[in-house]
């Protein structure tokens, strides 16, 4: 029973940390514009984002458990009563495909990248990939997603270990090198709020559905805090790697496949391999929310929802993947904070007052 409870928590945490690390985080584009641009403070960044994701994440996995959510709509009512919740689904909804287009647009970026092909070709590959793979059962989704975040884990030790012992810039130098102007804000305090704000309006719809899905309430706690820890230690390893080649890092579009190709061209390819899984997992996880807000799993409506949504998100990918991180993440991190904020005060009050909140 245990060993079963153990493995439930992290199946969650993985396929929590799998939806996370897409086409921004894989590639480093995300940790190059809310971290490393701040230099070393960019390791305070870092653990304070990260601490950060762990707690709320925790508390909205144990919401879905709680509700028994079938989609993010019960536990954002439940936050924020009918009124405001439903302006908040609805920005949430809409910021959740504005994401899933930025990663489809990454793979664009990365087939061209890594094998030449076209962009828009590249971008319809996954798109395929991603629509047969939203036919499937909830269930195998889940583990489709999970089952491929220890593969990235094992990819960024390897090369950002390289990386770091092999450094271009030295750390005692890397100050000199980082450009603040890259960063949201500035304030290197403020991006690391942005950021966890990004990931868990990212990552709350998929987390009330998977905390809904454990058998155990400590199943849905705990995965939650797994997937914290693995995201912790990736952004410590992509900021470090950056951070090693900073300079080179701020002149491509995917600064952890630079890292790869500086050990070995073939490293690079099969980087690359591992980027677009990423990206597929994260799109997965961010279309299957999106898609069963407005519909019933499976349905016809859902199919045609998901072909619809499909064909402009590709047209939107003209728009060029670096831009579009530029634009929707600062806004979602804004949405995914008054999140946080709702699910810290809801946890405060069943902590320290007598009235208890389902």
């Amino acid at each position: 029973m245990k060993e079963h409870y153990h493995r439930e928590s992290w199946k969650i945490g993985l396929a929590y940390a799998g939806i996370i690390v897409g086409a921004g985080f894989s590639t480093g584009q995300e940790v190059l514009q809310f971290f490393s641009s701040f230099g070393l403070w960019s390791f305070a960044g870092v653990l304070l984002s990260a601490f950060t994701i762990m707690f709320i994440g925790r508390q909205a996995s144990k919401l879905g458990y709680r509700l028994n959510a079938e989609s993010h709509v019960l536990p954002i009512y439940a936050l924020f009563g009918e009124k405001l919740g439903k302006v908040v689904d609805y920005i949430l909804v809409f910021f959740l495909y504005g994401l899933a287009t930025v990663m489809i647009a990454g793979s664009g970026a990365t087939f061209n990248e890594s094998f030449g092909i076209e962009p828009w070709l590249g971008i319809i590959f996954l798109i395929i990939a991603v629509s047969v793979t939203l036919l499937l059962d909830f269930s195998k989704i889940v583990a489709v997603v999970g089952g491929i975040t220890p593969i990235l884990v094992l990819a960024v030790i390897i090369i950002t270990g390289y990386n770091m012992m092999n450094p271009q810039i030295p750390f005692s130098e890397v100050n000199d090198y980082a450009d603040i102007t890259r960063t949201p804000t500035g304030f290197w305090w403020l991006d690391a709020i942005t950021y966890s704000g990004t990931v868990l309006a990212c990552a709350f719809s998929f987390l009330s559905i998977m905390g809904s899905e454990a058998t155990k309430h400590r199943a849905a706690r705990r995965g939650a805090i797994y997937g914290g820890l693995v995201i912790l230690l990736l952004m410590l390893l992509v900021n470090g790697g950056i951070l090693s080649t900073i300079t080179q890092a701020n002149e491509v579009a995917l600064p952890t496949m630079a890292m790869a190709q500086n050990m070995h061209p073939t490293v690079a390819v099969i980087f690359s391999i591992v980027i677009l899984l990423l990206i597929y997992n994260s799109v997965v996880g961010l279309m299957y929310p999106f898609l069963t807000r407005f519909t019933t799993a499976y349905s016809k409506k859902y199919k045609l929802l998901l072909i619809a949504s499909m064909v402009i998100s590709y047209l939107m990918t003209f728009v060029g993947f670096v831009e579009l991180v530029n634009i929707v993440y600062p806004i979602l991190g804004y949405v995914g904070i008054t999140i946080g904020i709702a699910l810290t005060v809801r946890w405060l009050m069943n902590k320290f007052s007598k009235k208890k909140l389902v």
